[in-house]
């Protein structure tokens, strides 16, 4: 049972629009494997701001 609960928080998050930093680290480790990833906390500020009012619309590629 224990294995479902950190999959089901994904679920739900994704469900109200809660980015996933960790697909977001696996993202910059084989896409942009040169530049530093942000931290949780800039992450889920710059998802916010892409998502209600961005600049670029959250787009990196």
């Amino acid at each position: 049972m224990s294995a479902w609960l950190p999959r089901m928080r994904r679920i739900a998050a994704m469900m109200v629009g809660m980015p996933d930093y960790d697909a977001y680290l696996a993202h910059m480790r084989n896409h942009h494997p040169g530049q530093p990833a942000m931290d949780r906390t800039q992450f889920f500020r710059e998802r916010q701001e892409a998502r209600y009012g961005g600049r670029n619309g959250g787009k990196c590629c």
